[in-house]
């Protein structure tokens, strides 16, 4: 896995223009609606959803 993984589009507006923010891992700035948003990872569920069952648990 590397680092720093990269979003395509802006969770907000959906434009691509999105930039590094500051030094914090994990935190972007969009420049079209001037916001900024934090990702963060937080695991692999225990059991991983299929294409067969739709990802609903039984």
């Amino acid at each position: 896995m590397t680092e720093r993984a990269v979003p395509f589009h802006c969770p907000y507006c959906g434009d691509e223009d999105l930039r590094p923010s500051g030094q914090r891992h994990g935190a972007w700035q969009c420049a079209a609606c001037n916001r900024a948003f934090h990702l963060t990872f937080l695991g692999l569920l225990a059991r991983g959803a299929s294409a067969s069952d739709g990802g609903e648990e039984r």
